[in-house]
């Protein structure tokens, strides 16, 4: 979506900074993105509705942030510096995925703001199932299919509500009612509104990307047929 069109921009800058930094290990950069992600996931859990929370809510957008520069960073360095690697887009890849769930997760087990384990991992999954067929699309055509709510989508959402829900806390905002029945006891309030838009967009971009990628796989399959192979009979 529209947030993927900044990355040609955030390259005027990372770029450059690759080129000061190449004695760094981009692997090292991919590995620092967890500790910094799970602790962003700590804040997100335990963050009450004081003006400490408060401050814990702004903190974890501040490392959520700063996890989302560290993913971007590690492969443009690895571009620039000539080390690229399957390993390291396989590492990439797996922290990011470790890391989307743990957040969906950390917001929905908040008991000051949702509490609701149905709605973490609902949220949670579809997030999965999304990302999954972006890259079963990779696996089986050779390339990444990015279409749909995308991860710096589901970033910039999560990071907006993280600020939104500190700003609540700070100028005394009440909760926006409560959701429909299965959810009736989780109220709408930024934080639970970071699952419900993560959840939806998930299952959103699974069908999605399900279309186009059955449509990319059937034009492969006439163009270039998966050779046959016959099985010996038994005498």
């Amino acid at each position: 979506m529209a947030l993927q069109n900044l990355r040609a921009l955030s390259e005027k800058v990372s770029i450059p900074l690759a080129k000061k930094l190449s004695w760094m290990s981009p692997l090292a950069i991919t590995w620092l993105t967890l500790p910094v992600g799970l602790a962003a996931a700590a804040l997100m859990m335990l963050a009450g509705r004081d003006s400490y929370g408060a401050l814990m809510l702004f903190g974890a957008a501040v490392l959520l942030i700063f996890a989302s520069i560290l993913d971007g960073f590690d492969g443009t360095l690895a571009r620039q510096t000539g080390r690229v690697t399957r390993w390291g887009d396989y590492l990439d890849h797996t922290l990011d995925r470790v890391l989307d769930i743990t957040w969906m997760v950390a917001i929905g087990y908040n008991m000051a703001w949702v509490g609701s384990a149905t709605l973490a991992w609902s949220a949670a999954m579809a997030t999965m199932f999304g990302s999954y067929l972006g890259t079963q699309a990779q696996a089986v055509t050779g390339s990444r299919d990015y279409g749909g709510f995308s991860r710096a989508d589901r970033l910039a959402v999560t990071g907006a509500g993280l600020v939104i829900a500190s700003l609540q806390i700070l100028i005394g905002w009440s909760d926006f009612g409560s959701l429909p029945t299965p959810l009736a006891h989780v109220n709408l309030n930024p934080m639970s509104a970071i699952l419900i838009i993560s959840g939806i967009g998930g299952i959103w971009t699974f069908v999605k990307r399900f279309s186009q990628a059955r449509n990319s796989i059937q034009q492969l399959d006439l163009n270039d047929p998966v050779p046959q192979t016959s099985t010996p009979s038994e005498e």
